[in-house]
């Protein structure tokens, strides 16, 4: 039996003793100054700087520093100004006016302008792997003057007022990307922002270097000269980037969990599970429907029925994370449907319908080989694969578990579709129309499209509700429909919601106010400070 199949020498009661231990305020009151340097870890090194075409964490961690949205977002996702001021909603939901911030420049001089909050929405609309769902409805946006901007639509979207922070709908410079190839343009690696912080360089395989924006029109913000984002991908060393102080902030648990134990002993060390609301991530096991074995839908339920999620969350993640079965993540409590899976952990009912499905096992107990993939970002991706491949072998499925760097796993997933299935996470975000229907519509399975439709799952049924659900303006009639979502998704399998996981972020003593958003560390840290005297 695997060492990840045995219960670990751990008490029960971590999670609690971990955050006990560690939560520090957020707020300090020493005065903040102008000074000091912010070193962020990142596990993996982003493929871009800009979140127009992708939105993987790496990505996430960096964009907001530059590039800005019209709301921020408190930590019950209700709107704030940012680039927008002010926000009217028609009564029937149709029409949505922004007035949008005056005296705001791009780090090239230029004015921010209504222009500029039309073609970033527009081209979102287009590029962004949620950006179909998000502006599904939307046929026009008006500026009738510079810092005004209204955008109508054909029917209600009631989670639109929650998809404007800057990571999920970054105001992006026309004058910079208009007569371009949006995707390839050079912006993208080296960002033009109206944000805090402005781009100084890129060092591949190294780290990203921000300078303070002296100009930024939320004065005195920033209040650091200078925010470094240093790649660690090797998980020991950045528990040891930690430790040493070679780093200042990590967000997403930036290490591997079994290090948190020995983290929260290190007196300069603070803990904080604030700032994650806006992602409300789960991951996933995900097949490949167009595999020769996955397609075959009793192949899929066998496999559910060897996967216990109850082991994963105790023993391959040391209790930290919410069992999950749903295709919706326990995060949004309003619309997650908590019964079990169709589809309990039951070995003697796996290797029953694999049977049926036409794959005895074979000389030495094989019914076939699959390789399966996982997604690089995050420290403890290996010890899932692992459980997976020992549990599987149980009912004959041999798993060859394939390793990669972030833009080879996109690359070989949503591109190439050389895979049979993945553990992967996705972030459920704030409203399942926004954050889940991409991962099931049918009309979202874009290749070349980073977390979009995966699986290629395609259901007439799953297509209407999720559509039908998306222009709900009735909250009642709108649950009923999610539920039925739920429902169907379940029994279809065409993935397996396995956990919400816990997100940590690890903050040294000397730095303060680094989640004060829904988004967390994602935010653009204009309101981090640092205490030098704590060096």
């Amino acid at each position: 039996m695997s060492s990840l199949l045995r219960p670990p020498h751990l008490r029960r009661a971590a999670v609690a003793l971990l955050l006990a231990a560690g939560l520090a305020a957020a707020t300090q009151a020493a005065p903040p100054n102008h000074s000091g340097t912010l070193t962020l870890l990142s596990t993996s090194e982003p493929t871009a700087l800009v979140t127009i075409g992708n939105v993987a964490t790496p990505i996430l961690s960096v964009s907001a520093k530059v590039t800005e949205g019209l709301l921020k977002y408190d930590y019950d996702v209700n709107p704030q100004p940012q680039l927008a001021t002010k926000w009217v909603i028609s009564p029937d939901g149709l029409t949505y006016t922004f007035t949008l911030r005056q005296g705001v420049k791009w780090h090239d001089g230029k004015d921010f302008t209504s222009a500029d909050v039309a073609y970033s929405i527009e081209l979102l609309k287009k590029i962004h792997p949620r950006g179909r769902n998000t502006f599904a409805n939307l046929t026009a946006i008006d500026t009738p003057d510079k810092y005004t901007a209204i955008l109508r639509l054909s029917k209600p979207a009631p989670y639109l007022i929650r998809a404007l922070v800057a990571t999920e709908t970054p105001i992006v410079p026309k004058h910079v990307y208009e007569g371009t190839d949006p995707a390839n343009n050079p912006n993208n690696n080296a960002p033009i922002g109206t944000g805090p912080f402005r781009f100084k360089e890129w060092v591949r395989g190294s780290h990203i270097v921000y300078e303070r924006n002296p100009e930024y029109w939320d004065k005195p913000k920033p209040f650091i000269d200078q925010l470094i984002v240093r790649f660690v991908t090797d998980p020991a060393a950045a528990a040891v980037a930690f430790e040493t102080g070679t780093v200042d902030l990590g967000y997403r648990t930036p290490v591997p969990l079994a290090d948190l134990e020995r983290l929260k002993k290190v007196p300069a060390l603070r803990f904080e599970t604030k700032g994650n609301s806006y992602s409300s991530n789960v991951t996933r096991l995900e097949f490949n429907l167009d595999n020769e074995y996955f397609r075959n839908e009793k192949v899929r339920q066998a496999v559910a029925h060897a996967v216990d999620r109850g082991v994963i969350v105790k023993v391959v993640n040391y209790g930290y994370g919410q069992v999950s079965y749903s295709p919706i993540a326990p995060g949004l409590k309003a619309f997650h449907d908590p019964a079990p899976s169709p589809y309990a952990f039951d070995l003697k009912k796996a290797n029953a319908l694999l049977d049926e499905a036409g794959y005895p096992r074979k000389a030495g107990g094989v019914r076939f080989s699959v390789p399966l993939d996982f997604n690089p970002i995050g420290a403890d991706g290996p010890r899932l694969a692992d459980y997976l491949r020992s549990t599987l072998a149980r009912i004959g499925i041999a798993v060859t578990v394939r390793a990669q760097d972030p833009s080879a796993f996109i690359k070989r997933i949503y591109t190439d579709r050389d895979f049979a299935f993945t553990h992967n996470g996705a972030s459920n975000l704030f409203d399942p129309t926004v954050g889940v229907q991409r991962l099931y519509w049918s009309k979202n399975f874009i290749k070349g499209v980073p977390f979009s439709n995966g699986t290629h799952y395609q259901s007439p049924v799953v297509d209407k509700l999720l559509e039908d659900a998306a222009v709900e303006n009735d909250p009642a009639r709108r649950l009923k429909l999610f539920k039925e979502f739920q429902d169907t998704v379940a029994r279809d399998v065409p993935d397996l919601n396995l956990y919400q996981p816990v997100f940590i972020t690890i903050a040294n003593q000397r730095v303060h106010d680094h989640s004060l958003t829904a988004d967390g560390v994602e935010s653009n840290l204009a309101d981090v400070y640092v205490d030098e005297a704590k060096k």
